[in-house]
């Protein structure tokens, strides 16, 4: 099979590095790939945002699966095009697509098909937010309702955040045409999880889990970015993953076939677990990012098979076959981020780090510079460690951060902490 991979991040070099595995796979692309993802997969100089090029790219290689990573591209219809012209995509088309493309349409339809989610109201300026917040009473999370890289979301829990978020949205503009309409919803308690699943339009094989780490900083705090860390699987209670695949993902599934819009590629659940049960925080139609570094170094099953019999309509009705082994992928990011960023600083210490049992290391924000690597980004690369256990997978990805370098390097340093301590509080304190 020859694959073509659409984006150039950590997530799409850890997809890559995922079809390299498959047996499966003969050639594998990548437009535009980065650095790291060369080195797995030849790379074409063709944007992620450039369907046209991308389809005219996938006819002339004649490419058997061509595998989207980011979502502006399916926000730009490369579902639709490429379906056009007969070419099989993994991904789903506009329509379906809308899910993670509009907050406002994604929150009208969990409402339509009564799928657990936050109370919410829609604004198109300050004084609309401020009447929302009124009647659903602080906290409460800001949305722009489009598109905003993964930072289009701002809590607020008092007064003065609150002036500051109508300010950002409505008077800075910060997000653009992405917060000309923006999601007043009320503020949701409880342990966050990432639940993905592939999908064919009909059903859905879920991934395995993951925590996220979407603050900036240990312990939650600073901003929100695009997410810090991440590790495989969740810390869950008995029966959660069934109660959101059963209360969430199934009714999802079934309500977009029976709007005529059915849902092929992989779906992304942000849920919140409340005392009241899973809601939705958001959806995405892609793989997380940096859910999917660690998710993907756990899988046994050759993912090519399984994305191509999705784009088919047809998946396989077994689960999918995953490692024992627990994974923590631990994010660099560049000085500044969330905010600007300084590129072009020398990156050391990579072979260093993968030079440790258990240690992978993807590239994300990294370009070549008169023969060196140096960062072009906020997130930079992905350090990941794989254990028998989440301590000795958290001990194995600290032990491969510890050996790179770049000048402003920042990096969450308790990333699977706290389900470590509540795994040991499930296991009685041991």
């Amino acid at each position: 099979m020859r694959v073509l991979v659409v984006g150039s991040g950590g997530r799409e070099h850890a997809i890559a590095h995922a079809l390299r595995r498959s047996a499966s796979v003969d050639e594998l692309y990548a437009a535009p790939g980065n650095p790291g993802i060369g080195l797995v997969a030849d790379t074409i100089p063709v944007s992620a945002d450039d369907v046209q090029s991308l389809a005219e790219a996938a006819a002339d290689l004649r490419i058997d699966l061509t595998v989207v990573g980011p979502e502006l591209p399916l926000a730009l219809g490369i579902g639709d095009l490429f379906a056009q012209r007969g070419l099989r995509l993994f991904g789903p088309n506009r329509e379906a697509a809308r899910l993670e493309s509009s907050k406002v349409f994604a929150k009208e339809f969990c409402r339509r098909h009564g799928i657990p989610t936050a109370d919410a109201e829609v604004a198109a300026s300050a004084a609309e937010a401020e009447a929302a917040v009124e009647r659903l009473g602080l906290p409460v999370v800001l949305k722009a309702d489009g598109l905003a890289a993964g930072k289009g979301v701002i809590p607020v829990f008092d007064r003065e955040g609150l002036e500051e978020a109508l300010d950002v949205f409505f008077d800075q503009r910060r997000f653009g045409e992405a917060g000309d309409r923006v999601l007043v919803e009320a503020f949701l308690e409880g342990e966050e999880l990432s639940y993905m699943v592939i999908a064919d339009g009909r059903r859905a094989l879920p991934l395995a889990t993951s925590h996220d780490y979407k603050r900036l900083l240990d312990g939650g705090r600073g901003p929100n970015t695009g997410g810090m860390g991440s590790h495989s699987p969740a810390v869950l209670a008995p029966g959660t993953a069934k109660a959101v695949m059963e209360g969430i993902v199934v009714p999802t599934i079934q309500g977009m076939a029976a709007e005529g819009r059915p849902y092929r590629g992989v779906l992304y659940v942000g849920v919140m677990l409340t005392a009241e049960g899973p809601k939705v925080l958001e959806y995405n139609c892609r793989m997380g990012d940096p859910e999917t570094q660690s998710i993907l170094l756990r899988l046994e099953s050759d993912l090519a098979v399984v994305l191509a019999a999705a784009a088919d309509g047809r998946l396989p009705s077994g689960p999918l076959e995953w490692r024992r082994e627990v994974a923590v992928c631990v994010v660099l990011a560049s000085e500044g981020y969330p905010g600007s960023v300084r590129k072009g600083v020398p990156i050391e210490g990579i072979d260093d780090a993968l030079g440790l049992p258990g240690v992978t290391v993807y590239q994300a924000g990294t370009a070549v510079e008169d023969g060196r690597l140096v960062t072009a980004g906020g997130r930079v690369l992905s350090v990941c460690g794989r254990g028998n256990g989440l301590e000795e997978a958290m001990a194995t990805a600290y032990a491969g951060v510890e050996r790179i370098r770049f000048d402003g390097m920042q990096y969450r340093r308790d990333i699977g902490r706290d389900s470590l301590e509540r795994l040991k509080e499930m296991r009685g304190g041991e």
